[in-house]
């Protein structure tokens, strides 16, 4: 019998080296299916990409701010006042639009079994760059 299918939300985490340009590198991936009790996010940032936009970018800075993200959806006290909201208010202060160097994309919402293998499939989609293409033999 096939695994039930939940429902679940997801927002890209977005850095935003000069929100004036409105330019950005897909640092991240948020994913909340509360009937799982499942809200994890994994940052892939990558720097390289981050710097051509903008060389004087405090990289420092970008990370700590990252760092904090996967933290608030694993919740309790080391993550802050919004560490002990329940998982679905983590979840909607973590998508909140901003207009900060760190955003996350609109939340879009699907169905699917596995949660963890939905966060690497959009890892793999949305923020890795492209493998390029083969070349014909």
């Amino acid at each position: 019998m096939p695994a039930a299918r939940c429902t679940y939300d997801y927002a890209v985490i977005r850095v935003v080296p000069r929100v004036e340009r409105e330019e950005f590198v897909n640092a991240g991936v948020i994913v909340s299916c509360p009937e799982m009790r499942f809200l994890e996010a994994r940052i892939e940032l990558d720097e390289a990409r981050l710097v051509a936009l903008d060389p004087a970018i405090d990289l420092d800075a970008v990370r700590a701010h990252l760092a904090a993200i996967p933290a608030i959806c694993a919740g309790g006290a080391d993550a802050g006042a919004i560490g002990l909201m329940p998982q679905k208010e983590r979840f909607r202060w973590l998508v909140a639009p901003r207009s900060t160097v760190v955003q996350t994309s609109p939340a879009h919402a699907g169905r699917c079994e596995n949660p963890g293998a939905l966060l690497e499939h959009l890892l793999a989609t949305m923020v890795r760059p492209p493998k390029p293409a083969r070349e014909p033999a």
